[in-house]
């Protein structure tokens, strides 16, 4: 299993305002659906809640969550990230090998140290938010290619991939 991160952050880290993306650029949007297609995806309760109740189509959603009761039909819910992890490496074959964390912050941060590729949309200014993504050593993930694109906003569609010397 290849644990992977992605996410779209404005150059001061913001992913985040009030529950909902501060931008609105679609080809991210079809860049993130392309990616995740066919994959498990991994994400908070209200990460899920900001899809408005709907399910991505062709994703088997898992969702970690503090909230012992929190449940949703076609989901699978967990309360612990090594139980998490141990349910997608489980699952991997009957999907794709790369699993993606999709947010929010806290669970980018909770999964980093198991992450070995992040994709991410650096949209090249900064946004007025108050949800970030994690800072990130750049010694340990080092970027792997980088698409421009002129926006607008300007940005660049960048992967990095955990180095292992």
């Amino acid at each position: 299993m290849i644990l992977s991160a992605i996410a779209a952050a404005a150059t001061n880290r913001v992913i985040g305002h009030n529950g909902c993306l501060p931008w609105s650029i679609p080809e991210d949007m079809e860049y993130f659906k392309a990616k995740t297609k066919g994959h498990i995806i991994i994400m908070g309760r209200k990460t899920f809640e900001s899809f408005g109740g709907k399910l991505l189509p062709n994703r088997l959603h898992v969702i970690l969550t503090m909230q012992k009761d929190f449940s949703f039909p076609g989901t699978y819910v967990f309360h612990e990230i090594r139980q998490t992890l141990r349910f997608c490496s489980a699952r991997v074959s009957d999907w794709n090998d790369e699993v993606f964390v999709i947010g929010g912050a806290e669970i980018y941060s909770l999964f980093l140290p198991y992450t070995k590729r992040i994709y991410l949309t650096e949209i090249e200014e900064a946004f007025e938010g108050d949800t970030y993504f994690p800072e990130f050593d750049r010694s340990v993930f080092k970027e792997q290619s980088r698409e421009r694109r002129s926006g607008p906003p300007p940005f660049s569609f960048v992967l990095y991939e955990r180095f292992e010397p």
